[in-house]
């Protein structure tokens, strides 16, 4: 195979990383089936894509897809722990994929790692929070008239991109995967749900049965998270900024407070609300000894790691992914892999059937802004409803399940005005 540039940890794992990849596969037919149809009509022919997403099995899958399109495809990390060093490795040795990520890499080389995929002059980005965008606009604001559009995967990188339409600086369109209805409702709410419960039980080994658990947020992800916790005997305590939500909250049986009276009754926290500083040194002063910290949104802020440890006397590693952080009164509490997505850092993210929707909208995006070249503004739009509607079509075949069709008079009766009692 032909050598790729590439910087990954060892390229002797890449063996394992394609018995991995193979196994996520299995559980991926919709985006199986986008792949062969891609290798037939090679939509994305002779086109640069740079992306920054979790280099993780799911998405090797989705790179194999892009570049069975004809894509010429670099593959940056979209998260310095999420990676998944022999998947890195496969892609680089196996599939010929150019892939920048090692797991644990600091911050000068993630950003380095950025800065090389979008060295290939991207004609197509596609983000897991906005790094490459970003890096583009900021820093090679040269490059960006060679960009035709991008996608967005996450809720938080939607939120940058939209203030960047706001300010009237976006250069090129984006299509926000995450609003489609086949990522947000299932691999936000699902997937999110059980890989991050999934992360913090792989991190501490501790018992949730029984524990205050307090989730930040009531979003899509926040509402997988609870309704999971729920699930395994958690009591759950939510804390909310938005009225709505928290009265869902309420309806749907969990306890609603402020974060501020959370702090005193919770065992476990888990952020997942897109903003900074959600729990601050000042919540931690009123913790329990044993507390556990973890977040779930995409940036690493939620959690203000750097005031907690101006209070602490001292910090040691307890466990791989478990910081201790004691305090003056010889309380302890416990941070997981130093604020990051704890389902990607310390587990391995998303189960492979819930991304399978989530990466077929990725890859149908790009084909249709390709398609529709030059018909866009420089805007955030959403993905298109016959896209959305495909992608669920097929998993429910995939999944042998039939639904009903309207027949020719519910049509006509939905479509009347002059039809009633």
């Amino acid at each position: 195979m032909t050598k790729v540039e590439h910087d990954v940890k060892d390229l002797g794992q890449a063996a394992e990383g394609v018995r991995r990849i193979e196994w996520a596969e299995r559980e991926m037919p919709v985006l199986r089936a986008i792949r062969a149809r891609f290798e037939k009509e090679r939509p994305l022919e002779g086109k640069r894509v740079a992306a920054c997403l979790h280099v993780t099995t799911e998405t090797a899958n989705l790179m194999r897809t892009l570049k069975s399109g004809g894509a010429q495809v670099a593959l940056c990390a979209s998260n310095p722990l999420s990676t998944q060093d022999d998947v890195a490795a496969a892609l680089v040795a196996e599939y010929g994929i150019s892939t920048y990520a090692i797991k644990g890499e600091d911050n000068d080389t993630y950003y380095a790692h950025i800065e090389a995929a979008c060295d290939t002059h991207p004609e197509l980005t596609m983000d897991d929070g906005a790094d490459v965008i970003s890096f583009l606009h900021g820093k090679r604001p040269e490059q960006l008239s060679e960009v035709i559009a991008g996608t967005e995967e996450t809720t938080t990188g939607v939120i940058r991109l939209k203030a960047l339409e706001k300010e009237g600086r976006l250069a090129y369109p984006i299509i926000a995967v995450n609003e489609a209805l086949t990522k947000h409702l299932f691999d936000n709410r699902y997937g999110t749900g059980q890989s991050t419960l999934d992360g913090v039980i792989r991190a501490t080994n501790v018992l949730l049965a029984g524990r205050r658990l307090v989730v930040a947020g009531y979003g899509w992800c926040g509402r997988g998270v609870a309704m999971r916790a729920k699930g395994m005997g958690a009591h759950v305590i939510v804390t909310e900024i938005d009225p709505l939500k928290a009265l869902e909250a309420v309806m749907d049986g969990f306890e609603v407070m402020t974060m501020e009276r959370a702090a005193e009754t919770g065992q476990v926290f888990i952020t997942a609300t897109g903003d900074k500083s959600v729990i601050t040194g000042e919540h931690v002063e009123r913790m329990r000894d044993g507390a556990i910290l973890a977040n779930t949104g995409h940036f690493n802020v939620e959690v203000d790691i750097p005031s907690i440890r101006e209070r602490a006397s001292s910090t040691r590693a307890v466990r791989e992914f478990v910081e201790e952080f004691e305090l003056s009164d010889g309380r302890r509490v416990y941070v997981l892999a130093e604020g990051r997505l704890i389902n990607l850092s310390a587990a391995e993210g998303h189960p492979a059937m819930v991304m399978d929707m989530s990466f077929a909208n990725q890859a149908l995006a790009s084909e249709y802004v390709i398609q529709h070249q030059g018909e866009f503004e420089h805007k955030v739009y959403d993905v298109p409803t016959p896209i959305d509607e495909e992608i669920a079509r097929l998993k429910l075949a995939t999944m042998d399940i039939e639904i009903d069709v309207l027949t020719e008079e519910q049509v006509r009766y939905l479509s009347s005005w002059d039809e009633g009692t």
